[in-house]
């Protein structure tokens, strides 16, 4: 099949395809005579892999890692457990950050009387967040 085809049947944009190529995640594709890539049933099995890898968050990086254990037949499970559980940590703190975030925002949006003065503690917040500690006279930073 074509790049389009395949496109079509792994849910990978022809685009992204292109990059994983380019990038070494996926093999270069044999070459018809006028150049057009060939793909068949391995290569669309192995860029829905990495869709669903894509789709929970792996990175490239531990995307590449796991295409490399899932083609490693005598690899431990325990591997594949501990990239997915280093994962699931860097998941946790970063919902940690936006749940941190969600609070900050509600209580500046409960702050704000959203009316027709200037004045607006969400707006003050954030420049008091990117203002540098004034410095007093005779001392030093």
């Amino acid at each position: 099949m074509n790049i389009g085809q395949a496109s079509e049947a792994s849910g990978v944009s022809s685009k992204m395809i292109r990059y994983y190529e380019e990038i070494g995640l996926i093999r270069p594709m044999g070459r018809t005579g006028n150049n057009y890539r060939v793909y068949g049933e391995e290569e669309v099995h192995v860029l829905r892999f990495i869709k669903r890898a894509r789709n929970l968050g792996f990175s490239l990086e531990e995307t590449e890692t796991l295409l490399k254990l899932w083609r490693d037949k005598d690899r431990t499970s325990a591997a594949v457990k501990e990239v997915a559980e280093v994962h699931i940590a860097d998941l946790e703190r970063r919902i940690a950050e936006i749940q941190g975030m969600v609070k900050t925002l509600k209580h500046l949006s409960h702050c704000c009387s959203g009316d027709h003065r200037p004045n607006c503690p969400i707006l003050n917040d954030l420049a008091g967040a990117a203002a540098p500690a004034p410095v007093r006279p005779g001392k030093s930073a």
